[in-house]
């Protein structure tokens, strides 16, 4: 688990219920249905226009990535590579054979397979650079939905306060409720830049550091098994692959 990002959202939440409660405002200026409908269902309202069914329903399952990130080894990733060109050395290609049904990474068990069917390097290289590009560009445009989110909500928080004006504006006869349907008002503009500059964009922003990070270990998966494929010594293929670690 990622303690700083769950760190990060606990304090997002303190910043503005301390915040409101500090200035004096209490925790009742917070909470507002109306508010609430216009900015956090017109953002989703928006956010589904905008989005393929395909790449929402992705984005919500890649969510969790920003406390709970893949598991993210490169030194064990290069010693597997290590231990598999070990074996190919002593076994031939034929005895990584036995791997292959071990392996639960998807993207290195097709390499890992392409290994022992004898692909010839190029052929095993190209595959799994478009297997690489297609992965990072479904996921990229997954992380995109947060982004998005995070543009459409600050916009709805100003529909939200405009519209609390307007509800204002017909009470003007009653001066009683004039404060109250001002600060109604602007309550909708706190969800929409709150949401946006406290979760969605930072969301957006750590989905993207953790896609970045998850193509770096394909890119050296690629690297180790192309590597393999030619007949590398294991002492070299280590030095080669040792560049990924920084």
């Amino acid at each position: 688990m990622d303690l700083f990002s769950v760190a990060g959202l606990v304090l997002a939440l303190i910043a503005i219920i301390g915040g409101s409660v500090l200035k004096g405002a209490g925790l009742g200026a917070l909470w507002s249905p109306a508010a609430f409908v216009i900015v956090m269902v017109g953002t989703v309202a928006a956010i589904m226009l905008h989005t393929p069914g395909s790449t929402l329903k992705h984005a919500f399952k890649i969510a969790g990535w920003v406390v709970r990130p893949p598991v993210s080894d490169r030194a064990a990733l290069i010693a597997q590579l290590i231990e598999w060109s070990n074996v190919s050395r002593k076994q031939g290609l034929l005895g990584l054979e036995s791997h292959v049904a071990a392996q639960t990474d998807p993207f290195l068990k097709k390499g890992l397979q392409m290994l022992v069917d004898g692909v010839e390097p190029e052929a095993i290289r190209h595959m799994l650079e478009i297997e690489l590009q297609g992965e990072e560009h479904h996921d990229l445009a997954a992380a995109k939905v947060f982004e998005g989110m995070g543009i459409y909500a600050p916009t709805l928080g100003i529909v939200g306060a405009v519209l609390g004006l307007i509800a204002v504006m017909k009470n003007l006869a009653d001066p009683s409720k004039l404060g109250h349907g001002i600060a109604a008002a602007f309550t909708a503009t706190i969800y929409g830049i709150a949401s946006a500059n406290m979760f969605f964009l930072p969301m957006a922003a750590k989905l993207k550091s953790v896609i970045g990070r998850r193509s770096g270990e394909r890119e050296l998966a690629i690297e180790g098994l192309i590597a393999i494929a030619q007949g590398e010594n294991p002492r070299n293929i280590e030095a080669r692959l040792a560049g990924f670690l920084h």
